[in-house]
């Protein structure tokens, strides 16, 4: 199985656990009249759009490269996180106002037993980001992570709406509104780790050089190919779930220009055979002059 066809397997269980606890959310919020739980309800259904989303990328990005696309589809991988952050956003929105409209407005106390339906809700909801982050990391896809944090910030929703339900339960009469100010307080820490987020996708967009242990992995690796004297220069961005590097392979002056192709190509194979996740990688083959050449 690819690395694709793993993110699209983990975004399906993604899909399935937001709607089952989107579900849950809306009836427990309802019949046990907690303003707390409906706000996370909606965070939730949210993330069920954005699960679909993220899909639909990691979908795109499986075509291979053609002729208006060389470098392939996996572009459209933080495309996806950015509108997923957007989700994010509205998302926290809609659950401060909410919240301030219920502060505001007379209401009973939630139910008691909403406390356990969000215990096992806060337990799953982090056991689904721990899953998601790990395979995110394992499979290097920017869109993925961003799910994962769905799910994080879907569980820092509901550790506020059980803190702001038991003060209301423990307290009784006027600490009614304790789980409204529990979600916009969840709101606000949603916002932020939004941040956290977009800053990865928008490096990646911007094809900021930010993989220095991977730089000097391939630095490490070229010398074990014959003929390659030193790696001058080595660039790296990250397109989709796949790296990308430029090299400047520096080798004997004298050699033809068949030997120096020859060894840009068994650079290239060898790099691609022993080092995970490289799409591909151009080599420009530079003549070995004493001292002037050095590492940049």
């Amino acid at each position: 199985m690819s690395n694709s066809d793993k993110a699209i397997r983990t975004t399906y269980f993604s899909i399935l656990t937001n709607f089952l606890l989107a579900l849950v959310k809306w009836l427990a919020g309802y019949f046990g009249h907690s303003h707390a739980l409906i706000a996370d309800a909606i965070e939730s259904t949210a993330d069920i759009f954005s699960s679909f989303l993220v899909l639909l990328g990691l979908k795109y990005s499986k075509r291979p490269a053609d002729q208006t696309h060389p470098y392939g589809h996996g572009r459209i991988e933080p495309l996806i996180t950015f509108i997923v952050v957007i989700f994010l956003i509205v998302s926290a929105f809609i659950i401060a106002k909410e919240s301030i409209h219920n502060i505001q407005t007379p209401h009973e106390a939630p139910k008691s037993w909403t406390l356990y339906v969000l215990g096992a809700i806060i337990i799953w909801k982090e056991i689904s980001f721990r899953v998601i982050m790990r395979r995110s990391k394992k499979l290097n896809s920017t869109s993925l992570k961003a799910d994962a944090w769905h799910h994080r910030s879907d569980a820092i929703t509901s550790v506020a709406a059980f803190i702001g339900i038991s003060v209301a339960l423990i307290f009784g009469e006027g600490y009614e509104s304790a789980d409204d100010w529990a979600a916009l307080l969840a709101s606000g820490l949603i916002i932020y780790n939004c941040y956290g987020i977009f800053r990865p996708a928008l490096a990646e967009i911007m094809d900021e050089n930010r993989y220095e242990e991977l730089e000097e992995e391939v630095r490490q690796h070229s010398l074990n190919v014959p003929g390659v004297a030193l790696i001058e220069k080595c660039y790296i961005r990250k397109i989709g779930m796949l790296f990308q590097i430029d090299l400047h392979a520096v080798v004997n002056p004298n050699l033809s220009v068949r030997e120096g192709h020859t060894i840009a190509h068994d650079l290239k194979d060898y790099l691609i055979a022993n080092l995970d996740n490289i799409g591909n990688v151009f080599v420009h083959i530079e003549p070995f002059e004493g001292d002037t050449h050095q590492k940049s």
